[in-house]
């Protein structure tokens, strides 16, 4: 990688490359941000759809107050769970963001797990349309009559690329895929080979956080979601829940855990099955995020299963910084 290659617009500096702290959940991101932070003046940008919400801090294991006040976080609580984020408005406030970090002569570091952020972010969004209330209460309507399954199958009729790629509970995705085509009579699959290819005025590098060991992973998956159990988690959802304008479809309750608990108290699973089947979703997660993590090219890899991953961590992007110092 050439590292000394700079893309700016001509009215901004050749700043150092932003550094991209990515990994799948449980594999230390947090921690070695802010050990990383003890050493140069960043500020971290999330890189998380979780944790944009307000009043879910449990179950996406968001910074504590503690640790947000050791170092600026954005990115975090701004939207409330009746409310959508998307991957353009990500793109735009991260572009936004890192502008005003580095004009304030601190580096910015993005920290978190959504790789499709990442991706709008350093290649660019597909054009594709807004989302429709009533397409999606349409599909909401013939799931519940016939099963996410059947609504993939019919997916895989229109659009058998996408569907390929897509697991027949994949309720939200087959749900877009499906509103995609109803509304362009194009498949998701084309319309995601087009990309919006304006110039960013950064560049950005991505220090990729990978087990060696993925029984370590699913360990820790394990153990932490039992310790967000333990924390109140239940409570929090059963909160949420009372609030009276949410419902499990919106994309905040679609949130890892936040579904299988919202069943739960449902009365549709028991606490075991509950239990079960967030740790299930979670690797699953985990597994999501790795197949995105290999397709980057020129990654630098950390193995998250080792015990000096913070400092590891904290050497490579030194490294890169010593390199490309702020503009003075």
């Amino acid at each position: 990688m050439n590292l000394a290659t700079q893309h700016h617009a001509p009215d901004q500096p050749p700043y150092p490359p932003v550094i991209c702290l990515l990994g799948p959940t449980a594999s230390g991101k947090t921690a070695a941000a802010l050990a990383l932070a003890k050493h140069v003046p960043l500020e971290i940008i999330s890189l998380d759809s979780a944790l944009v919400y307000r009043e879910m801090d449990i179950g996406t294991a968001k910074p504590t107050s503690a640790e947000r006040a050791l170092v600026t976080h954005h990115l975090i609580d701004i939207l409330d769970p009746s409310q959508t984020y998307s991957a353009a408005a990500f793109k735009a406030d991260a572009q936004r963001l890192i502008g005003e970090i580095y004009a304030r002569k601190a580096l910015p570091l993005l920290v978190g797990g959504t790789m499709l952020y990442y991706k709008a972010l350093t290649t660019g969004l597909a054009i594709l349309p807004s989302a429709d209330p009533q397409v999606r209460a349409t599909l909401d309507r013939e799931a519940a009559r016939d099963g996410w399954p059947a609504l993939h199958a019919r997916l895989a009729a229109c659009d058998p690329e996408l569907a390929a790629r897509l697991a027949p509970n994949d309720a939200q995705r087959i749900q877009r895929a499906l509103e995609v085509w109803l509304l362009t009579r194009q498949p998701m699959s084309q319309l995601l080979a087009v990309k919006d290819h304006a110039n960013a005025p950064y560049d950005y590098l991505p220090i990729a956080l990978e087990p060696s060991d993925r029984g370590v992973l699913h360990k820790r998956i394990e153990t932490r979601f039992d310790t967000m159990l333990e924390a109140g988690f239940v409570a929090e959802v059963t909160r949420l829940r009372a609030r009276g304008d949410l419902h499990a479809d919106l994309p905040a309750m679609r949130c890892v855990g936040y579904r299988q608990i919202w069943a739960y108290l449902d009365g549709k699973i028991n606490q075991a099955t509950m239990r079960e089947q967030g740790i299930v979703a979670t690797r699953q997660l985990c597994k999501r995020q790795l197949t995105w993590l290999r397709a980057i090219d020129k990654r630098l890899m950390i193995d998250c299963c080792a015990p000096d991953v913070s400092t590891q961590v904290i050497k490579t992007a030194m490294r890169i910084w010593s390199t490309h110092p702020l503009t003075d």
